[in-house]
């Protein structure tokens, strides 16, 4: 034994004590030490020199076979036999939080995992998904981290332009036009019914165009409607009514022009262009069915009444409105003036539409009296002229009577359409002063409610109901007052927009209808100057012809004659035809 001690170049002190260490406890590697993870590698040299000398390993037989069951020579990898202890375990996954679940592709084949010694690794690698990159990154180099994918709520960016843009989608366009008025029914039930036209890029209609037939009381139930819906804003009125001549061929075109003016300029209002009641006379087919629907679902709904009850306000009439705003009082004074203006106008505007149509009048009793005298006429040098001068004067009466309609469609409707609309305005202000007016009667019925309150405090705790419901009262009060100011305060700045507007679209439409009323007048004088020029110089051509006219005359017996008579044909033709180059110039 002592020789046998003496050949091994170990010694049996260091030969036994990492074997008896892994056959007492062959699972202490598990309590994390660094220098107990180093075992198996040193146990592979002493048994490759154990096997050389077989005698000295007799007595160690038993431990051996213990020994054995730590045996790892088959693992090639980085990790020992107990999971990732010491040395061996990737520093870089102990101090890194667990990462999350971000790769989406499914590992196919199964990798073994090694013995955890931890409840930490453990919970790691269930974190982890998938196994592949925790097992081959010696053999590839350093980890790579997996490509991030998008998360599917992120809205991608969209190339292409939109369809409508918002400016065109908070403002569309609409084009109205109405024509084609005809008159329908019988001799008790007629009246004129019109066809509107509607072109628009607003994306509330089913269609970019559309038309329907409307007859004149469906455009005052328009103007009605949007005035209820709309309080404080100046809503384009329609033509009034007109009981005696409505039949009459330039009656009707004057109001077909009026309801086309109030139609587009409702449409381009930023409010009015979105109300539904808009759509509906702009749209509907059956018109009349869906009117009687809508006041069937929605009754009660009177001039401007609607907005109060809808906010469980009174409308009050109250007493006399006393304005306390400078600005609207000096807005009052100047609509009273420039209404008074604009009927003046008006009226000598239709002075001088009568005296047109006088003329045209006059002009046409003119020809009937000149046709009458030159068919009784027996010299033709005088009846071409009087028959020419007849028609000229019935070519004069059409340039009257076309000149004087003219007048009433561009600036005369004009006048008219101002007119009627400081009418919307003064509806507008009353509008304003029901909503003072409720305002005030809202808190009148707040300080009768906290009277009765204040009574029942001083009653005691006797009233208690009563007192609860009073709080709940004066609570509903308050909140009615608040919201009536609310109102009274947000109308009267919607009316200050509203006659800004007002005032800018005066001035251009003014100045529009006077540039064209100019325009026609200028237009009607060339062509009856036209008219006349031509007529004379017709005269003068007629005259030319009868003075070198000459008749036949009867061959002569002398030579000499007739060449003297040739002769003096010649001059005379020569000289007819100088008078005609004269002429045409």
């Amino acid at each position: 034994m002592d020789e046998v001690g003496g050949d091994s170049p170990w010694g049996d002190v260091p030969s036994q004590s990492p074997s008896t260490t892994a056959t007492e406890n062959p699972f202490e590697g598990e309590t994390g030490s660094s220098s107990k993870a180093k075992v198996p590698q040193s146990l592979e040299p002493t048994s490759s020199q154990a096997l050389k000398s077989p005698a000295g390993r007799q007595p160690r037989t038993p431990r051996r076979a213990v020994a054995h069951q730590v045996r790892l020579q088959a693992l090639d990898d980085d990790l020992g036999p107990l999971g990732p202890l010491g040395d061996n375990a990737p520093a870089a996954q102990v101090d890194q939080p667990p990462a999350p679940p971000q790769k989406e592709q499914v590992v196919t084949h199964n990798v073994r995992q090694p013995l955890a010694s931890s409840q930490g690794a453990i919970g790691r690698q269930m974190l982890d998904p998938t196994d592949e990159d925790d097992v081959e990154p010696s053999a590839s180099g350093p980890r790579i981290p997996p490509p991030v994918q998008p998360s599917p709520g992120t809205p991608t960016r969209r190339d292409t332009q939109p369809s409508v843009s918002i400016e065109q989608a908070a403002k569309p366009s609409f084009e109205i036009t109405v024509g084609d008025p005809h008159k329908v029914g019988d001799l008790t039930s007629s009246h004129i019914v019109y066809l509107v036209r509607t072109k628009t890029s607003s994306k509330a209609y089913r269609q970019p165009e559309f038309a329907v037939t409307r007859r004149y009381r469906d455009f005052l139930w328009l103007y009605n409607s949007l005035h209820a819906n709309n309080p404080g804003i100046v809503v384009p009125p329609p033509p009034e009514k007109q009981a005696v001549g409505r039949f009459d061929t330039n009656f009707v075109e004057s109001r077909r022009a009026a309801l086309e003016r109030m139609l587009n300029k409702t449409a381009a209002h930023p409010t009015l262009q979105h109300d539904g009641d808009l759509k509906l006379f702009l749209e509907s087919e059956a018109f009349n069915v869906d009117v009687k629907h809508k006041e069937r679902k929605e009754p009660g709904l009177g001039e401007s009444k609607g907005m109060f009850s809808g906010l469980g306000i009174s409308v009050g009439g109250g007493g006399k409105f006393v304005e306390q705003d400078d600005w609207f009082h000096e807005r009052k004074v100047y609509l009273d003036a420039l209404e008074n203006q604009l009927k003046a106008l008006l009226k000598a505007m239709d002075t001088v539409v009568i005296q047109r149509k006088g003329l045209a009048e006059a002009a046409g009793d003119f020809s009937n009296s000149l046709h009458a005298l030159s068919s009784v006429e027996l010299s033709p040098a005088l009846s071409r002229p009087l028959e020419g001068l007849s028609d000229l004067q019935i070519r004069i009466k059409e340039l009257y009577d076309r000149q004087a309609q003219q007048d009433v469609l561009t600036l005369g409707i004009t006048i008219d359409e101002y007119i009627r609309l400081i009418g919307s305005i003064k509806q507008a202000f009353q509008s304003r002063q029901k909503a003072y007016h409720s305002w005030h009667s809202a808190e009148s019925e707040m300080q009768k409610r906290k009277a009765t309150q204040e009574k029942l405090l001083r009653q005691g705790k006797t009233q208690q109901d009563r007192l609860t419901q009073m709080h709940a009262d004066v609570a509903d009060a308050e909140r009615k007052v608040h919201q009536a100011r609310l109102l009274f305060e947000d109308m009267g700045r919607l009316m200050r927009s509203e006659l800004e507007r007002f005032e800018r679209e005066k001035v251009e439409d003014f100045k529009s209808a006077v540039e064209t009323f100019l325009e026609s007048a200028v237009e009607a004088q060339k062509e009856l100057i036209e008219l006349w020029e031509t007529f004379l110089m017709q005269l003068d051509a007629e005259e030319d012809e009868q003075a070198f006219y000459k008749p036949p005359v009867e061959p002569a017996a002398r030579p000499s004659g007739e060449r003297r008579m040739s002769g003096d044909t010649a001059i005379d033709s020569q000289a007819g035809a100088a008078a005609t180059a004269e002429d045409s110039d």
